[in-house]
């Protein structure tokens, strides 16, 4: 059954949970401090020491589409059901969210055991001439402790021919140095990224793609706590050649044939160093909209089952 018919018959998250959620937004905004505190946490990695994570901060940078639907993310409650959803599957370590996506599943009691990663910065928006100003406009490393998240994420697209560059690279040396002093891992999202015909445009390339990784893991004042959170690329054995830190795989969003994605994840965390796998739309709004079975195929492919 595809998660559309699970909201018209049963849905995971009824009506009255949204009701509820609503009224603790609107008249009692303490219970979001008092949800996240009382949630039951658990180690950052454990038993095979991998990691799936499903990842939902696209909305806060203002990218809403999956594939040729450009608002497919603008329903919310669509999506809080998604989301539920998924993190009820068998295998599904936590979610990665910016706090208004984890306060409002912290609401609804969907983050019992499991891993919290939160978003931190999501001021590049998508489609801006600012888009390479990625602004910090999240958690912050103190936010982030104060919560109770398990560990904070970060994009840092290093744009050669934007000055703006220079400042996300302070701000991302600033965050990674916060949060090896607090002890909170912190997931860096690199790529090197141009200018095309208006657009920024991630360079996939192999070579691209390693150097992102040397850039990203010089930051900060130590790496201790680092973590990297790389695309699937061809000569992924090189990219992985390219650093001693702890690795996840971007899932990213794709018109290519399911098979042919799950066979590169496959391949990709089969290579030492890889300890897991951040997806987003791919799952949550799969091809055939089924999104319990594109989870628990990736599940399967992260922990072996």
């Amino acid at each position: 059954m595809s998660t559309a018919d699970v909201a018209r018959s049963q849905p995971l998250l009824g009506a009255g949970a949204f009701d509820r959620l609503r009224r603790l937004r609107h008249s009692e905004p303490a219970a979001i401090g008092a949800a996240l505190a009382a949630r039951r946490r658990r180690p950052l990695v454990r038993d095979d020491g991998r990691l799936f994570i499903v990842a939902a901060d696209h909305p806060a940078r203002g990218a809403l589409g999956v594939r040729a639907d450009q608002t497919a993310m603008a329903d919310r409650y669509e999506l809080l059901q998604r989301l539920a959803l998924a993190l009820s599957r068998p295998g599904v370590d936590g979610v990665l969210g910016t706090p208004d996506i984890i306060e409002d599943l912290a609401l609804l009691g969907a983050l019992d055991d499991k891993v919290v990663v939160g978003s931190m910065n999501r001021g590049g928006l998508r489609g801006s001439v600012f888009e390479m100003d990625d602004r910090y406009t999240g958690y912050d490393v103190d936010s982030l402790v104060s919560d109770g998240i398990d560990a904070a994420k970060l994009l840092l697209r290093v744009n050669l021919e934007d000055p703006a560059t220079v400042r996300t690279l302070e701000k991302t040396a600033e965050a990674v140095t916060a949060a090896a002093k607090a002890g909170l891992p912190i997931i860096l999202e690199p790529f090197l990224t141009r200018w095309s015909d208006g657009r920024a445009v991630n360079d996939l390339t192999r070579d691209a793609v390693i150097t992102s990784v040397a850039i990203a893991a010089g930051l900060g004042a130590s790496s201790a706590y680092t973590w990297l959170k790389l695309p699937v690329v061809e000569e992924m054995e090189r990219v992985m050649a390219a650093t001693t830190l702890p690795t996840l795989l971007l899932g990213g969003d794709t018109d290519a044939a399911p098979d042919a994605t799950y066979a590169s994840w496959e391949a990709a965390l089969a290579l030492p160093g890889v300890h897991g796998l951040v997806v987003g739309r791919t799952l949550l709004y799969p091809q055939d909209d089924d999104v319990s079975k594109a989870v628990d195929i990736a599940s399967a492919l992260v922990h072996h089952r």
